[in-house]
């Protein structure tokens, strides 16, 4: 396989096959974008390296936060754009770019209302919120996985007129001699290579999350962690990026998970411990304060001894998280534990009955929790347990952009056609792990590709501004 690399000068081929818009990346940025550009008649074509479009998004659980739309109004959930900036400003103390919070919290809802036109039928998740958020905004299909929005989001975007190109390993982009992207080359099986014209490029091909020697490089604490995202997250924008002189940004930027589930590797929602579930290490006792988030909490849970702990909860909220297909398929593969009482659970975690007896005589409304955390309820026996480690699941930085997913050079300015977002692009999580706030991946993917979209449109001199009016 070769590496990502920009070729100057005339591609060979570009005129036989040349689309006005091409997208590296049909997960759900890419798709996002072609939707809305072949919605307007806009030829566009998804250059995707495997068989069928994947990627992070169809490995998340299709969580897409969003304040303002139908379906969240329809609810009867009061929320804005305004409120949602602020708390993903909160999660990132202040240092998420703030172009792009208002950007994205401001595109996001009618994004949403948008693909609910093309048939996405999204419900607003109900019983608990996500650590950091003040209001209910988290978008899902009755599915509730990623796999689900990301096969729904195909089947809008190629229905529309977009095209599909799989088995597709985008290695190079051509540029002429002012630095306007003028095709892109790709390998397909057998090693033939294709070359494909375009007048704007959008990458929308994630992050480096799967780039051992990157993550080495920019997130020290997740050298040594179990990736949960997918290998096509190779660092290809940021390589692409580099050789065309774009500025790079919040490296230090990631989503890590404190609930994946070991040996099965699977994901164990996090709603367990918003409902009143805890984190007990090996020695039985709580190491932090779970309603932080489940981001930081991967870097708490590796502090541990033998990088390990257990998610504890008791039967509210283990039907609770049984209405999440992540958890269900956990279950079936045994990850979960079930103990009578007290004496069952220490021997299940191997630690001492007493010092869990006292850990857990501290889970309650009426008691202090010296590690600040506000419960509302004990836990009940019996009692529930899931043995977790904390894994990366996708980065959160990458090329620098603007609020119309510019890809911006080194002293600031935009680059020519080239756009990106999602993972690609810088996020608005900051540079450090715990100022990620939950569904911030999916939300620069969905409103990045709607932005994305326009400003690929008004580059060919075409405007979206009346879309669904």
């Amino acid at each position: 396989m070769s590496a990502p690399a920009v070729k100057r000068g005339a591609a060979p081929g570009a005129d036989a096959m040349h689309v006005p818009v091409a997208i590296i990346g049909a997960g759900a940025c890419g798709l996002t974008a072609a939707l809305r550009l072949a919605s307007a008649g806009i030829e566009t074509v998804l250059i995707e390296r495997d068989a069928a479009p994947s990627g992070s998004s169809a490995l998340s659980s299709g969580f897409i936060p969003a304040a303002g739309s139908k379906v969240q109004r329809a609810a009867g959930i009061e929320d804005d754009a305004g409120r949602f900036a602020a708390d993903i400003q909160a999660k990132a103390r202040g240092t998420a770019a703030p172009e792009l919070v208002c950007a994205y919290t401001g595109a996001a809802a009618a994004a949403m209302d948008a693909l609910a036109r093309h048939g996405l039928a999204f419900q607003v998740l109900d019983g608990f919120l996500y650590p950091g958020h003040t209001a209910r905004r988290m978008h899902t299909l009755p599915e509730r996985t990623g796999a689900a929005l990301v096969a729904a989001l195909e089947r809008a975007a190629t229905g529309a007129g977009a095209y599909l190109l799989t088995r597709a390993l985008a290695r190079e982009i051509w540029t002429d001699e002012d630095g306007r992207v003028t095709a892109v080359g790709c390998e397909r099986p057998g090693g033939a290579v294709d070359v494909i014209g375009c007048d704007a490029l959008i990458l929308a091909c994630n992050g480096f999350g799967g780039n051992a020697e990157m993550v080495g490089q920019y997130l020290p604490a997740m050298r040594d962690a179990i990736y949960g995202g997918h290998a096509g997250n190779d660092g290809s924008a940021i390589e692409w990026g580099t050789q065309m002189g774009a500025r790079l940004a919040d490296l230090g930027g990631y989503q890590g998970h404190g609930s994946w589930a070991t040996p099965q590797g699977a994901l164990i929602s996090w709603a367990v411990m918003m409902d009143g579930g805890v984190q007990i290490n090996r020695d039985g006792l709580r190491f932090h304060d779970e309603t932080h988030g489940y981001s930081e909490a991967a870097v708490h849970v590796l502090a541990q001894p033998g990088a390990v702990a257990w998610n504890v909860f008791d039967d509210r909220s283990l039907a609770l998280a049984r209405g999440f297909p992540d958890f269900v398929a956990a279950e079936s593969g045994h990850a979960l534990k079930s103990c009578a009482g007290l004496p069952e659970l220490a021997a299940l975690i191997g630690c001492d009955a007493q010092v869990l007896r006292q850990t857990l005589a501290a889970v309650g409304p009426d008691t202090a929790d010296p590690l600040g955390r506000r419960f509302e309820r004990v836990l009940r026996a019996p009692y529930h347990a899931v043995k977790v480690t904390g894994a990366l699941f996708h980065t959160q930085g990458g090329l620098d952009i603007d609020a119309h997913c510019r890809v911006l050079d080194r002293d600031g300015r935009a680059l020519p056609n080239l756009l990106a977002a999602g993972g690609a692009a810088r996020g608005v999580s900051g540079n450090d792990v715990s100022g990620y706030l939950s569904g911030n991946g999916l939300l620069s993917a969905v409103a990045g590709g709607h932005i994305a979209a326009a400003t690929a449109a008004a580059l060919l001199g075409r405007s979206l501004d009346q879309e669904g009016k």
